[in-house]
């Protein structure tokens, strides 16, 4: 057999990140950090957490996440309030704004995977898996952590959150 079907198909999941990416930063005019963000903060109680919670939902530094927090601040999307029992804390809550452009926007990528992986046999995804460990061990990228949220930014750092 050969590896070129192996690379054609990395390149398809690749690809489809990065289009997924594009289409929701045109469309929607945020990037997708920023879309999970907004969906994060729709889940919490009072629609509000802390920059600590929101830095470890989406697996990224304090400030990465500083910036995405200022880009949505700007766009109406959330806004900055303070605790009012502890001066030192500040939270982020969802604005009307950001909860209408959440009402807007699709089921991103990794929602479907994971519901579509959840239908699949025990077996269909212990073969998966195994497949993605071989192929990481081989990469040589097991030391490298992830998040289960596929975003454009984990594939290309160097571009951040624009």
């Amino acid at each position: 057999m050969d590896s070129t079907s192996i690379l054609i198909n990395i390149r398809k999941i690749l690809r489809s990140v990065n289009l997924e990416s594009k289409r929701i930063q045109k469309e929607y005019g945020i990037s997708i950090p920023q879309l999970l963000t907004l969906n994060f903060l729709k889940t919490c109680d009072d629609f509000k957490a802390t920059h600590g919670q929101i830095s470890k939902y989406l697996n990224l530094n304090s400030s990465t996440v500083t910036g995405i927090i200022s880009r949505l601040e700007k766009k109406g999307y959330v806004a900055k309030l303070p605790n009012l029992k502890d001066k030192r804390i500040t939270y982020v809550a969802l604005t009307t704004n950001g909860a209408s452009l959440l009402k807007k926007t699709p089921e991103l990528m990794h929602e479907q995977l994971q519901t579509k992986l959840n239908k699949l046999s025990e077996d269909q995804l212990k073969e998966i898996e195994r497949g993605f460990k071989l192929l990481i061990d081989v990469m040589g990228i097991d030391n490298i952590d992830a998040y289960p949220l596929v975003t454009l930014d984990d594939l290309l750092p160097t571009q951040g959150d624009k």
